[in-house]
């Protein structure tokens, strides 16, 4: 593609290489493996050790520790690549240089490159009766390559799923994040918190001989007791330094500021007070204080801390798409990504320190995989309406059976069903604005496929 291009061309091929990737099996058709990613890294030239790697792993606040590492990293004068997970508006967002995606016509370009390659790996899998690169493998090649190109001097990746076999563990990191660990991906992952912690406790392995990190220092933000408890035993295993929070780091403080919070941390180094943070909740606090030490671990020599106001300077640009954001006034509407329990718990909570809604209306839409009920648990007494809808996704739970669910948790009249997202929005809207409320508010949550799709309908377009 060249600059003079139309747009619609630009777009027409991110949508072909997007419906390459698509035509791999889902994100949701896990393939427990390491070696198909590393053939095609090893085949690109090693694209996996091009740079070194700050990876991010547990069950909720992966994304928004990741934003805050690379902010804090890229105030520090490097260049870095990051790599999350799921993208909310285009597939470009998962893959992201100088804090902003990839652009169109990079993306388009590295996949064109790389695509003999990845055809080659898929033909030696299939010929040993094994299935071809799965969509999350191809793109976790695509973003190395991506970042090789660049090139980047660090890498931060966001582990899709577990940690163990997780395609991004292809790379050894030099500073390994555990964000807290709960119940999610059970069919994939465990049913407990020991063997869920176990496998995303497999990042720390070294798969790379020799090893470009061969020690690598875990970062562990706070858990569970029984969550912990595993992280310890395989942390000793393997003989690596950990820093803990309340053990090896803490946050100290924390106040309300207009439009985020004032944090203060006790880093493995120095203390760094009062540093602006533009997100919402307890829990971003606690993300931000696993940030500013793996970044310490990371960057800093022997006993010398970080610039306070260099932290301070890349916290301050922090964003979290989809996650406790306001995206309207008027009546207020907040989106937050919130699927599983714990992640409902922690919305519920941010809610109420946050925003002073003195009447909400919840809009929700589930995957049906999810523990629907274990949400409504913790969202119910957050809410005086409920308006259920249905996901745009395959998975999508229908809207009449998340309503029968919804209706076991609060009184049927507090129930309203709506057929789609937009419906439900419009809904929503004349509740908030007829309820007689000084400070009513909107909250759209489920799933961020839910968030995704309202933040389309509201004008919102970009995740950056």
């Amino acid at each position: 593609m060249s600059a003079e291009d139309p747009a619609g061309t630009a777009a027409a091929q991110l949508a072909r290489v997007y419906a390459l990737l698509l035509a791999r099996a889902g994100e949701t058709q896990i393939e427990l493996r390491l070696d198909a990613t590393r053939r095609a890294c090893e085949l690109l030239g090693d694209i996996h050790t091009a740079a070194p790697v700050i990876t991010v792993t547990g069950t909720n606040g992966k994304t928004s520790t990741a934003r805050m590492i690379d902010a804090i990293v890229t105030a520090h004068d490097l260049r870095v690549g990051r790599f999350t997970s799921p993208h909310l508006h285009s597939v470009t967002e998962r893959i992201s240089v100088d804090g902003a995606p990839v652009s169109v016509e990079t993306f388009v370009r590295i996949h064109d490159e790389i695509a003999p390659y990845l055809d080659i790996v898929d033909a030696e899998l299939v010929a040993e009766g094994r299935g071809k690169l799965t969509f999350f493998e191809a793109l976790t090649v695509l973003a190395f390559a991506v970042f090789a190109d660049a090139p980047v001097d660090v890498v931060v990746t966001e582990v899709g799923m577990g940690g163990e076999w997780d395609s991004t563990n292809v790379a050894d990191a030099q500073v390994c994040v555990f964000t807290k660990i709960s119940l999610d991906h059970q069919q994939f992952l465990g049913d407990t918190l020991t063997e869920i912690a176990v496998t995303k406790a497999g990042i720390l392995n070294r798969s790379v001989d020799p090893s470009p990190a061969p020690a690598p220092v875990a970062v562990i933000g706070a858990q569970v007791e029984e969550a912990q408890a595993a992280l310890d035993t395989e942390v000793e295993r393997r003989q690596v330094i950990s820093l803990v929070e309340d053990r090896g780091f803490r946050l100290l403080d924390r106040q309300r500021a207009v439009d985020g919070q004032l944090v203060t941390v006790q880093g493995m180094r120095d203390v760094y007070a009062d540093i602006f943070l533009p997100l919402h909740g307890i829990h971003q606090a606690h993300n931000a204080a696993v940030a500013v030490v793996a970044a310490e671990a990371f960057l800093s020599d022997e006993d010398k801390p970080l610039e306070l106001e260099t932290v301070a300077e890349g916290l301050s640009h922090v964003a979290s798409p989809g996650r406790a954001e306001l995206v309207r006034t008027g009546p207020a509407v907040v989106v937050d990504g919130a699927h599983n329990p714990d992640a409902a718990h922690v919305l519920a909570d941010t809610l109420a320190e946050a925003f002073d809604f003195d009447y909400t209306v919840m809009v929700l839409a589930m995957f049906a995989d999810k523990d629907i009920h274990g949400v409504l648990e913790e969202l119910h007494r957050s809410a005086d309406v409920f308006v259920v809808s249905e996901a745009l996704s395959t998975r999508a739970l229908s809207t009449e059976k998340l309503a029968e669910a919804t209706r076991e948790w609060v009184d049927e009249d507090s129930v309203l069903e709506a057929l789609d997202l937009n419906a439900a929005l419009m809904k929503a809207i004349d509740l908030a604005n007829s309820s007689g409320a000084s400070s009513p508010g909107i909250v759209v949550t489920g799933s961020l496929h839910t968030v995704a799709e309202a933040r389309l309908l509201l004008g919102k377009e970009d995740a950056e």
